[in-house]
């Protein structure tokens, strides 16, 4: 797609160019992201990033970044670019003349009557990157020189120039391998051809990370070069330098980065772009697949597993991926919950209210697109009938089902909720006692638990669970509707009810399963759209409030404090689509078309080729959060499935 593509006036201005980050990834867990002029932004950014099962199963930076220098008649010319105090050095940016985003990441550069390009491109399976260097124009003799920057830490962290480092290189096949701390493997920096390697070991103080810095986090980190390739290299040929956790052997890798090229595929249109992007977020790792949930720093969520599901596989074309998806996810079930999540596969944590309903959910779609819907029920009836009862017997801490029938779920200072940002460690959000989209999604549980119950003849459960959807809806109608305000409260606690304008009555209204008449759904449809909906998703609060935020940016606490009040959620739109074409049918096709080709524009912003986790609350609406969010993804390819099958 020609859209992804930008020219020298683009990238060499840094204001233009350092805020559209790239990232790729693939299903062993590995992903390179940086910058589309190669300077890191993030602490999050590397080359090379790759899972470290024997320290924690996270994920760790081993490279940091490569410097290129063009070396013609005794003159430098370095092709990198770091960000120091006061100053960007070197300036390599300057000599970009154009980046495109496929099929692999190219950069073409251009110093006098040198022309070299660049493509970058992750092994699929293995935690190894590959750069090809072509040098497509000379016209005197010309060297390369490769400055390999290394950090070995976990991407949450930063590094520092210290006395264990182990700052020794050891000589391999055409390269080196270094290992700077013991805990980890090798990281092995090996070329086509043999080139000389000049061992120049040195530490780099205070690379800094404007990004961090914004968000009020450490941003200066030292980096350690333990030297540098150097080679001639003539006008047509190339070299291929790869950085991997195994070695390899070299005289293959000019073949395999061309077999690589002609596997990547090429987009032709904006759902190809979605598709492609879906496959960042599914990952073979601990044992199965499973959904990270965005880039760079989400690990596996439990909820978002379930909410990305049908949009990253049955939306996506690979409809095949979503049951292993869950039965993989059904292996970490604590007794009827799932995790919230698991921060790089540190210990889990079992906190919300709504996991498990999600879950259900998510098998529900997946039975929808199903030819055989009763098989799809008879996989996964056990889980779904171990969690509805464990809601109804109250095995859940915190939460319960009252004599009323609806969910009730309460803990001190804890989010509970999908809106679960903290400052001073309260939530934000708390949201106490019963929340409204986790009683409309524990009423489309029940009934869809009875539904197959039905199917399978599992006599006792229908007996025991048949009288409780009425008793839900009854009650849920008494606390949450108002038909004077004509919309749905956000919550109920204490017998009183919390009448913010929020998003989470939409999900009541797009349920397979809802309590919602036609004219309610109408009704708060139009609520939402008249005060929620935006170009990039749904507010998370209506800008009416007082406590509405315009914008999602600052520290960490001036960001959770915006994270659930004004914040936009692309997500959310999945569930407002769904509810507006089941009620408008094909007369409510444009308005939906309209509001998901908005996005479009969004491959050129923020995370290329992704859609990002949030946008501020005003506009214009400008892109924020992790630079690719999976349920993001997801519900955009699921709106463009629901629109196509109508």
């Amino acid at each position: 797609m020609n859209f992804l593509k930008f020219d020298k006036t683009q990238l060499v201005n840094l204001e233009y160019s350092l805020p559209k980050e790239i990232i790729v990834a693939n299903q062993n867990g590995a992903y390179c992201s940086t910058t589309i002029v190669g300077c890191n932004t993030r602490k999050y950014h590397g080359l090379l990033i790759a899972p470290v099962q024997e320290i924690d199963g996270g994920r760790h930076i081993f490279l940091s970044n490569l410097h290129e220098t063009v070396i013609q008649h005794g003159h430098e010319f370095n092709l990198g670019i770091n960000k120091y105090p006061g100053e960007y050095n070197p300036k390599g940016h300057k000599y970009i003349r154009w980046f495109e985003m496929e099929p692999v990441i190219s950069m073409v550069y251009r110093v006098g009557g040198v022309v070299i390009k660049k493509e970058l491109q992750l092994v699929e399976n293995e935690s190894r990157l590959m750069i090809r260097y072509t040098l497509l124009e000379a016209h005197s003799p010309t060297k390369l020189r490769l400055q390999p920057f290394l950090a070995f830490r976990s991407i949450h962290k930063l590094s520092k120039a210290n006395m264990l480092a182990n700052t020794r290189a050891e000589i391999v096949k055409n390269g080196i391998k270094s290992r700077l701390y013991s805990e980890y493997p090798s990281l092995f920096m090996q070329t086509s051809r043999k080139c000389e390697f000049v061992v120049a070991p040195d530490w780099y103080h205070d690379v800094e990370y404007p990004k961090e810095e914004i968000r009020g986090y450490e941003f200066h980190e030292d980096l350690f070069v333990p030297g540098f390739f150097e080679t001639r290299i003539r006008k047509g040929e190339s070299i291929v330098f790869t950085a991997g956790l195994t070695e390899v052997t070299t005289n293959k890798l000019s073949r395999s980065f061309e077999l690589l090229v002609r596997q990547a595929q090429k987009c032709e249109s904006f759902d190809d772009v979605l598709k492609q992007s879906a496959n960042l977020f599914i990952q073979n790792r601990d044992k199965g697949l499973e959904i990270m949930s965005g880039y760079p720093w989400f690990g596996r969520w439990g909820r978002h597993s379930f909410i990305a599901n049908p949009g990253l596989t049955i939306a996506a074309d690979r409809p095949e991926l979503a049951s292993e998806l869950l039965n993989n996810m059904v292996k970490h079930l604590d007794k009827t919950r799932f995790p919230d999540h698991s921060a790089d596969f540190t210990k889990p944590v079992y906190l919300s209210a709504d996991n498990s309903l999600w879950f259900i959910w998510a098998v529900q779609k997946l039975a929808e697109s199903s030819d055989n819907p009763e098989q799809v029920f008879k996989n996964f009836s056990k889980t779904i009938f171990s969690i509805v009862r464990a809601y109804k017997e109250g095995h859940l801490p915190d939460v319960f089902v009252d004599s009323s029938g609806l969910i009730h779920a309460f803990r001190e200072n804890t989010a509970l909720t999908w809106m679960d940002s903290y400052t001073d460690g309260k939530p934000v959000t708390q949201r106490p006692g019963y929340a409204v989209e986790i009683n409309a999604l524990w009423y489309n549980a029940v009934c869809y638990a009875l539904e197959g119950a039905q199917l399978i003849k599992s006599k006792s459960f229908l007996k025991e669970f048949k009288l409780l959807p009425d008793l839900i809806s009854q009650r849920f109608q008494d606390i949450f509707w108002d038909p004077e305000k004509a919309y749905l409260a956000d919550y109920v606690f204490e017998d009183k009810a919390n009448w913010d304008v929020r998003p989470n009555q939409v999900i009541a209204a797009s349920l397979p399963y809802s309590m919602l008449t036609e004219e309610q759904k109408q009704s708060v449809l139009h609520k939402v759209n008249n005060d929620l909906l935006t170009d990039k998703g749904i507010r998370s609060l209506s800008p009416r409030s007082e406590a509405f935020k315009q914008s999602y940016e600052g520290d960490h606490v001036k960001r959770d404090q915006a994270y659930h009040q004004g914040t936009v959620w692309p997500w959310l739109l999945g569930h407002f689509a769904e509810a507006w074409l089941n009620l408008y049918g094909k007369n409510g096709v444009a308005f939906v078309e309209r509001i998901v080709a908005s996005f479009e524009e969004d491959m050129m912003e923020h995370g290329i080729f992704m859609i990002s986790e949030v946008y501020d609350g005003s506009p214009p609406y400008r892109a924020c959060g992790a630079i690719a969010f999976a349920s993001s993804v997801a519900e955009v390819l699921r709106i463009k499935y629901l629109l196509s099958n109508l």
